[in-house]
């Protein structure tokens, strides 16, 4: 099993809005970095858990636990001509994007961005380096564990 740090802004997707969807599921669509497409298309495992992340907020932070619940499959948004995320490069036959399904565990405290930076067992934690853009990043083992504690 592995660990993800997944952002979404809380107007497009919030955890409680996760909590409030059918089966507690949403396709986490929109991805348009190949960095985070390819943790999500070769890396991530139904049953990794995600520390859900409010971002571009006010208080930006982890607000959440959830799980990849579905394997990576083709990002439907990448083939929608009304969609912000439309690529017209994309073909059914071969997709450019793609996406997991996370599912609901649990909410959390707020551990704020700050927060997060004032551990220094969190130092070298993807989220908290300089430049840092990423919407996906791994999560060592060690960081989960120590933040689990913190939530």
């Amino acid at each position: 099993m592995r660990f993800w740090l997944m952002k979404s802004e809380p107007s497009e997707m919030s955890i409680d809005g996760l909590a409030a969807m059918p089966e507690q599921t949403v396709a986490w669509d929109g991805i348009r970095n190949y960095q985070a497409r390819n943790f999500m298309r070769n890396q991530m495992q139904v049953g990794d858990l995600v520390l859900f992340y409010h971002s571009s907020c006010p208080e930006p932070g982890i607000v959440g636990i959830a799980e990849v619940s579905r394997l990576a499959y083709p990002d439907e948004t990448q083939f929608d001509s009304s969609s912000h995320y439309f690529d017209p490069k994309a073909t059914r036959e071969n997709p450019r994007w793609f996406n997991v399904d996370i599912r609901f565990n649990r909410k959390t405290r707020l551990l704020s961005l700050k927060e997060l930076r004032s551990y220094p067992e969190l130092t070298s934690m993807r989220i908290l380096q300089k430049g840092n853009r990423l919407s996906i990043t791994p999560v060592d083992p060690s960081e989960w564990k120590f933040i689990e504690a913190k939530l």
